[in-house]
C-alpha cells in the first residue's frame, strides 16, 4: 500500500511542524510519509528538539524548510498546524486536502511565564497534544479536510 504524503505546514517551520513531522514519522511511518514546512523559515526550535528527544523521538537532523521547495510532491494532505499558516496556505497542485488543526504557539506561551522548567512543560503540552492527534491518522484526515 502506498504511503500517504503529508506536509505539516507551519509559520516558521521551527516547533510544532517539527514535533508532527518527529512523531509521524516515529508513530505512523508505515502508513505515512511525514514532511514539514513553514510560510517562512525560523529554524529549529532548540526546545522542541529537547522535549522531542524526552519522549524518545530525535528531530535533531530535520531542519527548517520553506513551503515553496516542496510544491513539487504530490501531497495527499497539507495538514496545517497554526492559524497564520492556515490563513496563508499556498495553493497545491493536485488533489492535496488542507486541513487545519491548530495548537498553541510553545514559544508564546513560555514567554509567559517564568523559570526554565515551567517554559519546558509549555513545550511538553504541545508536544504531547500533537501526538495524541498524530496517534489518530491518517483516519480522522479525510472526513475533515477542505479544499
Amino acid at each position: 500500500m502506498k504511503k500517504l504524503n503529508i506536509l505539516f505546514l507551519c509559520t516558521g517551520n521551527s516547533c510544532r511542524s517539527q514535533m508532527a513531522e518527529g512523531w509521524a514519522r516515529a508513530l505512523k511511518g508505515d502508513v505515512i510519509e511525514a514532511y514539514s514546512a513553514g510560510i517562512e523559515t525560523h529554524g529549529l526550535n532548540p526546545n522542541a528538539v529537547k522535549v522531542m528527544a524526552e519522549a524518545g523521538v530525535d528531530i535533531s537532523k530535520q531542519t527548517s524548510k520553506n513551503v515553496n521547495t516542496l510544491l513539487d510532491v504530490p501531497f495527499d494532505f497539507v495538514v496545517t498546524v497554526c492559524g497564520h499558516a492556515d490563513e496563508n496556505c499556498p495553493f497545491f497542485p493536485g488533489d492535496a486536502k488542507v486541513v487545519h488543526v491548530g495548537f498553541q504557539d510553545p514559544p508564546a506561551m513560555a514567554k509567559l511565564v517564568e523559570g526554565e522548567e515551567e517554559k519546558l512543560a509549555c513545550y511538553r503540552r504541545v508536544r504531547d497534544e500533537i501526538r495524541a492527534f498524530v496517534e489518530k491518522l491518517p483516519g480522522g484526515l479525510r472526513s475533515g479536510s477542505r479544499q
